[in-house]
């Protein structure tokens, strides 16, 4: 399977495609695609010293040349950056290409961090990413409480719960897949894509915790 990453040279897209490449073709993507092949040279140096051989690939391209080649879509962006990005590589994307959504709407206020919707009463990220979506069914909402510090260390194991939502089971299948195959995560289904807000809350409530209560590098976990 081809996953692709876009804004994929970030620490999220770094530890995805370490981990991930193990059993897939990863494919960084940047608005510049010789700064993506940098990055991807480098994460497969590291794959390498951290595995061994890996039976996957990394390689690093322009945006819209890996939306047209990714069977999995990762939108590693900010929230400010959905409609600008997504409305020039969503459009390129293949029919069956399965869309991730781990964009936060947040925003770091004197009280703390805040749920940009709640507070400016602006959409949640799935549905600005939906607005893009020629086939909405295949965007599914998940990875937002990762700790993205422990996800570059590739031999770490993590021991979080994912939260996923989406309207179509393979989508999510194909998602949960994905989540079970770095150790440690687990896939919790939340419901509809509709009901994504819930998961995207989540991160400002984390980080909230962690910075009053002196936690390092905190993820959710249900017992």
């Amino acid at each position: 399977m081809k996953i692709g990453i876009i804004g994929g040279t970030g620490g999220m897209g770094k530890g995805f495609a370490l981990r991930w490449s193990q059993n897939h073709d990863i494919i960084i993507g940047s608005r510049d695609a010789e700064r993506a092949s940098q990055s991807a040279t480098e994460f497969t140096n590291l794959a390498k010293e951290a595995f061994g051989e890996i039976k996957g690939t990394i390689s690093g391209k322009d945006n819209v040349s890996v939306a047209k080649e990714s069977d999995v879509l990762i939108l590693s962006i900010p929230y400010e950056h959905i409609d600008s990005v997504c409305s020039v590589v969503l459009p390129e994307i293949k029919d069956s290409c399965v869309v991730v959504s781990p964009i936060v709407p947040m925003t770091k206020t004197d009280v703390g961090f805040e749920f940009i919707p709640i507070k400016e009463n602006k959409p949640f990220s799935y549905q600005l990413v939906l607005n893009h979506m020629k086939n909405k069914s295949k965007l599914v909402s998940a990875f937002h409480v990762i700790s993205e510090k422990k996800l570059v260390n590739p031999t770490l194991k993590l021991n979080y719960d994912i939260f996923v939502c989406g309207d179509d089971d393979e989508s999510v299948q194909v998602v949960n897949g994905l989540i079970n195959e770095i150790k440690g995560l687990r896939p919790i289904y939340l419901g509809p894509g509709e009901l994504s807000y819930l998961s995207e809350i989540s991160t400002p409530l984390l980080l909230n915790a962690m910075i009053r209560n002196k936690i390092k590098n905190p993820g959710i976990k249900i017992v």
